[in-house]
């Protein structure tokens, strides 16, 4: 039978709920939000002469949560308008709405009879077939469900969202008793593909995979720390990207994630478990149930382990000390372990570093990790059957770089478990004996895959298609070129992949040149050109320290070649006879942009923060980008008579404010984006989407792109912004120097000193956008803002 979910039903409008319709809406699938009825009325709706009759007021819950979605700090929408796909309710009114769901979605208070009797509701009105989930932390699947029917049950699961659901890769998918299989494994493509999660199976048990393993993980910590003197400080200093673990590491994660809401998901496994040595690491401190008991909440209390002051200086971070419960300035953590990990780059060197250089912070470390990694290992069967999805669900849920079978791996398994058991741990039998077996570690890279252990043998890690690893295809040998600052790989079907590698995927000269080699040889032997890679962000701009230096040294003529470079080799691209293809994610800025304009087509990630921002550092677009924003706005209007002033002024404004899109779909709303371009939820799948397309175009037979021209609004249209910016200084808003850069963008984006309505070429644009980029380098208050920058990440206002 094939299934499809085209509408569907989210009832509870609190955080969680309204985030997981938002999500639901960036999916494009409409949904339905329904919460109670108020029993009482606000000041403003008694103001209005409402009763508790009006319908406004018994959708109040639901609405409100639905008016809050595009102010919400954490921005659950992809764009603002995709609210509109959202219909509020209430349970009284529109339950009937349900019957027209083919997922219904329950997210309620964590009470098991109050969860219960929504389910009741939901049986009373559902068609047959659709799908029912209730979002919970670990309130049992099957006790919810016990009172429903058969059918219910073979169409009901748990699917476990993390906070924030636009934001947060993990989806767990817990199957019930009796769930149907098909079910299950058609939830877990759907969210993959349609939601872009990453999705586990989990077993229904207290807390399931991630809060089970994390919690036990912050416990053992705050036992260790306790027992042995660390600060607050120190344990973060010992836990966070030093053992690949998050910045937050321990006490910033539980300030942001709430005590209150921590101590509750710890006794709900220690209420669950039989086993008294379970019950007891699940026991929360008394120091925490303290912190409850003041209010001292994390964040959202106004503080926790950690306290911001504002003082005469600015502001400061104040840590708490356990023994005393008074706060007292942070201090600067430092020795060999940390400082040894901090000299290397990569997680797992960082681990090995610092877990190798023995001292105080390496041995809490290790204390720590020793007993999460057997704790896994003891549940392994309990709460999911597979060593991946204990690793996937700790890298999603908890954003660890390795997952606990990962980093057993890394350390070495036979030498660690014979120090733990030397240590008095004991290690579960089953990893003894894969020992015994003559195995060294739990996954074994071979030349038909990645295999992993799977109850006592080596088991394949399922390969889909949709998921391009450029790292598994260079351990394949598949690299055609390769230099300094990026590699030209082989993905299969004669399409080739050009990958950034270097730091931060700055765009230097090394990058530039391969740019232009990989043009050689896709026109020679491949059938297109996809642009993308695996690093944390696409690409955050140019090198920003190389134009500092040759400003700084005069080096004027060397400035000019690298330009020159830049811009050619965006041309290069632009006019390849084969088809090419960008697939940005993340941070995605300033040179970034201009080596994805000039592809036939983009496939954004959803995930895809996307701007020319180099006015920022007092610069503005100087490989392409104001060129190519200027012919896609004459593009777009072919009609010579019709008013271009409107766009240009539209994207005038946003790279003069160095405005970045808040997502993929927002890059495209906000100009950068063109019909043909794309969004993919997954941002695995980025690259295999995007050499799809190349292959489609491909097959339809290729047009190479022609040499561009541009009907610009000339002197005209450069006086009305320039008059827009006059006003914005003499308010106040802006700077003489950002007047200037104002100006100067103006002047490119209208075509230069032309009249209004000639046609322009891309050299031309070209040569404006370097004239602009070279005068305003030399100025001294640009190459402040580029040190300040480089020195502190954020721009400078001068």
């Amino acid at each position: 039978m094939s299934r499809t979910i085209t509408k569907a039903a989210v009832i509870g409008s609190g955080v969680m709920g309204s985030g997981i319709a938002a999500h639901l809406a960036n999916a494009g699938i409409p949904c339905v939000l329904l919460d109670i009825v108020p029993k009482t009325l606000t000041a403003e709706e008694e103001k209005a002469g409402l009763t508790l009759d009006h319908p406004k007021v018994r959708i109040r819950l639901a609405a409100k949560a639905l008016a809050g979605l595009p102010k919400s700090s954490a921005m659950p929408l992809y764009s603002p308008d995709f609210v509109k796909r959202i219909t509020p309710g209430n349970i009284e009114d529109h339950l009937h709405l349900l019957r027209e769901a083919d997922w219904i979605i329950e997210v309620v208070t964590e009470r098991l009879e109050i969860k219960k009797s929504i389910l009741s509701l939901i049986e009373s009105v559902r068609k047959e077939g659709a799908i029912v989930s209730t979002n919970t932390s670990g309130i049992s699947v099957n006790e919810m469900a016990e009172d429903c029917s058969e059918e219910f049950r073979r169409h009901f699961l748990g699917t476990h969202f993390f906070n924030p659901p636009r934001h947060m890769k993990l989806l767990e998918i817990i199957p019930g008793f009796d769930t149907d299989p098909e079910i299950t494994a058609f939830m877990a493509e759907f969210c993959e593909k349609r939601l872009g999660k990453g999705v586990v199976i989990a077993k229904d048990t207290p807390n399931f995979i991630s809060n089970r393993i994390g919690t036990y993980g912050l416990l053992v910590t705050l036992k260790e720390m306790i027992e042995n003197g660390y600060t607050v400080e120190e344990v973060d200093a010992a836990t966070g990207p030093v053992l690949g673990r998050p910045k937050s590491a321990t006490f910033r994660t539980l300030d942001l994630v709430g005590i209150d809401t921590f101590v509750h998901v710890a006794r709900n496994v220690y209420d669950n478990v039989p086993d008294g040595a379970e019950k007891d690491v699940f026991t929360v401190p008394d120091v925490m149930k303290e912190l409850v008991t003041r209010g001292w909440t994390g964040e959202k209390g106004g503080q926790g382990f950690y306290k911001k002051v504002k003082g005469e200086q600015g502001s400061k971070i104040l840590s708490l000390d356990l023994s005393t419960m008074e706060y007292n300035p942070s201090a600067k953590v430092s020795s060999p372990s940390l400082e040894a990990a901090k000299a290397v780059k990569g997680s797992r060197k960082k681990i090995k570093e610092f877990l190798g250089t023995p001292d105080r912070y390496s041995e809490l470390a290790w204390n720590v990790m020793k007993q999460v990694l057997v704790y896994s290992a003891e549940k392994l069967g309990e709460i999911a059957d597979s060593i991946a999805d204990i690793d996937n669900a700790m890298k999603w849920g908890f954003n660890w770089e390795l997952g606990p079978f990962e980093t057993w791996d890394l350390i070495g398994l036979p030498k660690s478990v014979q120090r733990m058991e030397a240590e008095g741990l004991t290690v579960p039998a089953w990893v003894k004996e894969w020992i015994a077996a003559g195995h060294e570690t739990f996954y074994q890279q071979k030349d038909e895959g990645l295999f992993h252990y799977f109850k006592g043998e080596y088991k394949g890690v399922e390969e889909k298609p949709e998921m391009i690893s450029l790292r598994a295809l260079k351990s394949q040998n598949r690299i055609i070129r390769s230099n300094t600052g990026a590699n030209l790989i082989d993905i299969g079907d004669g399409v080739a992949c050009l990958e950034f590698t270097s730091p931060n995927n700055a765009i230097g000269a090394d990058i530039l040149v391969m740019i232009q080699q990989s043009v050689e040889e896709v026109r020679a032997n491949y059938r297109g050109l996809v642009i993308a890679n695996e690093g944390r962000h696409f690409c955050v701009g140019a090198n920003l320290m190389l134009m500092l230096m040759e400003a700084q040294s005069g080096d004027w003529d060397e400035v000019d070649d690298i330009i020159r470079l830049f811009q050619g080799s965006m041309m290069k691209l632009k006019s390849l006879e084969k088809p090419v293809v960008a697939a940005p994610h993340q941070m995605t800025l300033g040179g970034g942009v201009e080596a994805c304009l000039p592809a036939d087509q983009i496939v954004f990630s959803s995930e895809t923060y996307f701007g020319l921002v180099e006015t920022g550092v007092g610069l503005i677009p100087a490989g392409g980008g104001c060129k190519e924003v200027a012919l896609r706005i004459s593009d777009s209007q072919p009609d010579p008579e019709s008013d271009l002033q409107p766009a240009i002024n539209k994207m005038f404004e946003t790279i003069a404010m160095a405005k970045a899109s808040k997502s993929g779909h927002d890059a495209i709303r906000m100009g950068y984006g063109r019909p043909i371009d794309t969004v993919v939820m997954n941002p695995d799948y980025r690259i295999y989407e995007a050499k799809q397309a190349v292959l489609a175009m491909d097959r339809a037979g290729y047009m190479p792109q022609q040499p561009g021209h541009a009907r610009v609004v000339g002197r005209e249209g450069r006086a009305v912004l320039q008059m827009g910016v006059l006003g914005m200084k003499q308010s106040g808003y802006i700077s003489d120097h950002d007047l200037l850069i104002a100006k100067k963008l103006a002047h490119i984006l209208s075509g230069g000193d032309v009249p209004a309505g000639t046609i322009v070429t891309e050299q031309h644009l070209l040569d404006l956008e370097r004239e602009a980029f070279l005068s305003l380098l030399g100025e001294a208050k640009t190459q402040q803002r580029m040190q300040h920058m480089l020195a502190k990440g954020k721009p400078l206002r001068n």
